[in-house]
């Protein structure tokens, strides 16, 4: 077998993985598998990518941030939740309400919400605004969430970050009913750093829903609303339509709202809320949207019509017409933010919107990690997203042959997940991730068997296991077959998949 981790002359790095993340018993089981791929595969994986960080190599610094690692997971996980703002805003309170110290781009949808906080991250920094981006979860570290210019805040900004707020956390505790939850303190960890930098801009992505989703104490200069389908319908509401109405929160008095292509019933509900505030909206494939786009290497070339005209031949170098609409959203945020099609009615420049197109990366969306095999991971993880990375996959790769390796959550909609794959897989390994959430392997194959049948499921709880048996079935057409295996059914997943297989 090619080009990936192990040979039979030497110790294959897989086979601790999981003594680690036993060993690892006090802490976050999150924290704990994220360490443990790191530290099983660290020779294998190269240079470490910008927006990937590795663990700090100063054993000092990679000690202080366990700590802070091992304080933050004795709290609420991202889970478990109590709607409501009262924690972080009197965390904000006590700091001097740092996000009130820079204007901000709110994000909140169902999918594509990281993607376009990249897009539009890198199209305010090509026009030298220096920005902060807040984004979750992360793929891989959890110095990912908070960014400065484009790039992962360093461990060492990360501990200096909490160490300064830790007393006003430990205050804000104390006076609560419920201490402040894991996400909230990050969210006052983001809000805090950006005001110390300072950034001139913030791009926040919403944890879950919006009107009492922590980062919910900024008031947007500009609201952006991906497309909104079924997620979190426990918590979120069951209809496309009650769903609107929790994320509609995010949209503030006489701000501009961008509206992604929304199925009616959540539409209606936005444009309802943006009356009720004097929003001023624009809604893709009228006020802006994709005019043309074409398969190109790496990506795709797209011809974009924006708030102040066209903006053609940009290079994305994302696989999916998703990809393309969340590219088509995010220029008409930052144009939004310039006042583009209000206050000024020139386009922006469009040498360095493509500049800033062509620079984007979104790890864990349809990332080609391995070849020969073709290892592709995405971290679809409800039926929508499935649908959108189905589509793409077809599109921008030529496999004769893919396997699935699906990892996901036990409170998702796991069979609209997988019957949206269930066209491309020639047959599907199922595994579980290492998190108190991810869906009991045999529990997820008694689905899988139902919507596959049972001739095309084969079950590794163990992801390394999983991986080596989803390679080995790419590999029986042949070394120059077209062969592939697409990773996907959680972040989480994803996350571990990366680590475990390495970069190129």
């Amino acid at each position: 077998m090619s080009d990936h981790p192990g040979t039979s002359d030497t110790p294959d790095p897989l086979d601790s993985f999981d003594e680690i993340i036993e060993a690892e018993t006090t802490r976050d089981p999150d924290l704990a598998v994220i360490e443990a791929g790191s530290r099983t595969l660290r020779t294998q994986g190269g240079q470490p990518y910008a927006d990937v960080p590795a663990r700090p190599e100063d054993p000092e610094v990679d000690r202080a941030l366990r700590e802070v690692e091992a304080d933050l997971a004795t709290r609420w996980g991202e889970t478990k939740l109590e709607p409501s703002v009262s924690r972080i805003s009197a965390l904000m309170d006590v700091l001097g309400e740092p996000q009130r110290s820079y204007p901000s781009i709110h994000i909140t949808g169902t999918n594509g919400k990281t993607s376009t906080a990249r897009m539009i991250e890198a199209l305010l920094g090509a026009f030298e605004l220096r920005t902060g981006r807040y984004t979750s979860p992360h793929v891989q570290s959890i110095t990912e969430r908070i960014s400065l210019d484009g790039a992962p805040i360093s461990a060492e900004r990360f501990i200096e970050t909490y160490k300064d707020i830790k007393p006003y956390v430990e205050m804000v505790d104390g006076q609560q009913e419920y201490r402040l939850s894991f996400f909230e303190v990050l969210t006052g960890m983001a809000y805090a750093a950006f005001a110390d930098a300072p950034v001139d801009v913030a791009v926040v992505e919403v944890g879950m829903g919006g009107s009492w989703d922590a980062t919910n104490v900024i008031d947007g200069d500009v609201a952006v609303i991906t497309p909104i389908d079924l997620d979190h319908t426990d918590r979120l509401g069951e209809t496309p339509a009650e769903i609107a109405g929790e994320k509609s929160g995010i949209i503030k008095q006489d701000a501009t709202v961008i509206l992604a292509q929304q199925p009616v019933d959540a539409a209606q509900v936005l444009l309802k809320k943006a009356v009720e505030v004097d929003a001023t909206v624009a809604r893709e494939g009228l006020e802006f949207g994709v005019v043309a786009r074409q398969i190109a290497v790496g990506g795709q070339l797209l011809t974009l019509r924006g708030l102040g005209g066209e903006y053609p031949e940009v290079y994305l170098p994302l696989h999916g017409a998703h990809q393309a609409h969340n590219a088509a959203v995010a220029l008409a945020a930052v144009e939004a933010f310039f006042g583009v099609g209000a206050q000024r009615p020139d386009p922006l420049d469009i040498d360095t919107v493509r500049k800033a197109f062509a620079a984007v990366s979104s790890p864990g969306r349809l990332e080609v990690v391995r070849r020969s095999p073709t290892i592709v991971l995405d971290a679809a993880h409800n039926p929508a997203g499935a649908r959108a990375t189905a589509e793409a996959v077809q599109e921008a790769f030529d496999f004769s042959r893919l396997i699935g390796v699906v990892g996901a959550s036990g409170d998702k909609n796991v069979r609209g997940l997988l019957e949206a794959f269930e066209p491309i897989f020639a047959e599907v390994v199922v595994t579980q991730n290492s998190t108190p959430r991810a869906m009991d392997a045999d529990e997820l194959a008694a689905i899988a068997v139902e919507v596959f049948g049972e001739e095309r499921v084969q079950v590794e709880p163990r992801l390394p296991d999983a991986l080596e048996a989803a390679i080995t079935l790419a590999e029986e057409e042949g070394e120059f077959a077209g062969g592939g295996v697409l990773v996907t059914g959680s972040v989480i997943t994803v996350g571990e998949a990366r680590l475990l297989l390495g970069k190129g």
